[in-house]
Order: structure tokens, then sequence, then C-alpha cells
């Protein structure tokens, strides 16, 4: 399994933007590029649910409330995914995991703190 790592996260107002980055070491770069990569998010007292997530030549899959507000890339080479969030709401407030599953071998990372709030 990769070795994931997130940052990015912090404490925004209502309507700002987020850019969260989930770097992936003990890798290859034929892995990362093959592996379903993805965010999850889990709010306090609540059940850890996907965010976003992509996968080599095809469109990227967002939840709901992701949708229209959130763009989930990656850039091969420096092997890393990012979460471009736009226009959050307080709802979004949650750690945030990186999450890769390579033909059934699956990494987390850690979590970023996403804070929301006036």
């Amino acid at each position: 399994q990769m070795y994931l790592k997130e940052s990015g996260g912090g404490l925004v107002q209502p309507g700002g933007s987020l850019r969260l980055s989930c770097a992936a070491s003990r890798s290859i770069l034929s892995t990362f590029n093959s592996a379903l990569m993805g965010w999850y998010r889990q709010a306090p007292g609540a059940q850890r649910e996907l965010v976003a997530s992509i996968r080599h030549n095809t469109s990227p899959t967002y939840a709901d409330s992701a949708k229209g507000r959130f763009t989930i890339s990656r850039d091969i080479n420096k092997r890393t995914i990012y979460l471009q969030m736009n226009n959050l709401e307080p709802e979004d407030t949650a750690v945030y995991y990186c999450h890769s599953d390579y033909f059934g071998a699956v990494s987390w990372g850690q979590g970023t703190q996403v804070t929301v709030s006036s």
C-alpha cells in the first residue's frame, strides 16, 4: 500500500475556499496512476463519508453535497491528489481523509481538519 499524508486544512469563513493535498509515498508512478484515489470526511458524531474519487481515464465522482463546489484532481509526477473546495459551508466542517485502493490494497491518511465558521 501507499503511505498517504494530507495537508491544507484550516479555518475558513463560509463562502471561502481551501485546497487540500494528499502526497503519496512508498509507491511508483505506475501504481499511483492505476489506483483509485479519493477523499472522505467525518464530522463529529457522524459516519465517515466519501466526498470525491478519481481513477485513470474516468470522470471524477462526487457526493451530492460536493457537486458544483468541490473538484478532485491529481498530479501523476508529484504523486499527489488535491481537493479544491469552493463556496464552503459550515456543514463541510469535518476531518478530511485521503484514501487509495490499488486492486484491493487500501491505504488511509491520518486526516486534516477543515473548519468552516464565521
